[in-house]
């Protein structure tokens, strides 16, 4: 944990009816002092929609060989990559490479962050997928944080419906091609 981080803790109840997962979940998360709300918060919504035995945060911005959340088997291979915001293309397809499944989650214009990658080797980059929210959903949702904080996510259809300390929020969750 890095000099002056932030500990944010989260009790969830998530149910993400696309994929079948009901869990009850108590996560601590590290805020990096160069971290936003809005990124931290990402990174939170990516681990649950995500959601997965040998599931993991890593270090977060902090991680230069990792990415914000990535998933083991038993054996300790890496089995999901898992980004946040916008990664450069050099982790993309280092981690396409290393993973059998990479996913990007962004806070960001998902257009705009593709830009990024034009022209760039990407392995595998047709199997990758990123995903986004509505205009304004997660500045909204980080606005609602606190130190402590109870949080209600519920997929259903590739919409999401959120409640963060009282405060209810939707968005349908975007799948982009990044190519």
């Amino acid at each position: 944990m890095a000099i002056g981080a932030m500990i944010h803790t989260f009790e969830v109840q998530l149910a993400d009816v696309d994929r079948g997962v009901y869990e009850d979940l108590t996560l601590r998360l590290a805020r990096h002092p160069s971290e936003t709300d809005a990124y931290m918060f990402t990174r939170l919504l990516a681990y649950c929609l995500e959601y997965e035995d040998g599931i993991a945060f890593t270090e977060g911005v902090a991680a230069t060989d990792e990415p914000a959340v990535l998933v083991r088997d038993l054996t300790g291979r890496v089995t999901a990559w898992i980004e946040v915001g916008a990664p450069d293309a050099t982790r993309l397809h280092y981690g396409s490479k290393l993973a059998d499944r990479t996913a990007i989650y962004t806070q960001r214009d998902p257009e705009r962050v593709k830009l990024q990658w034009a022209g760039k080797t990407i392995h595998d980059a047709d199997a990758i997928v990123l995903h986004s929210f509505d205009t304004g959903f997660v500045d909204d949702a980080a606005a609602a944080l606190d130190r402590r904080n109870t949080l209600t996510v519920s997929r259903t259809e590739d919409q999401l419906y959120l409640e963060v300390n009282g405060t209810h929020l939707s968005s349908a969750v975007h799948e982009n091609a990044i190519r």
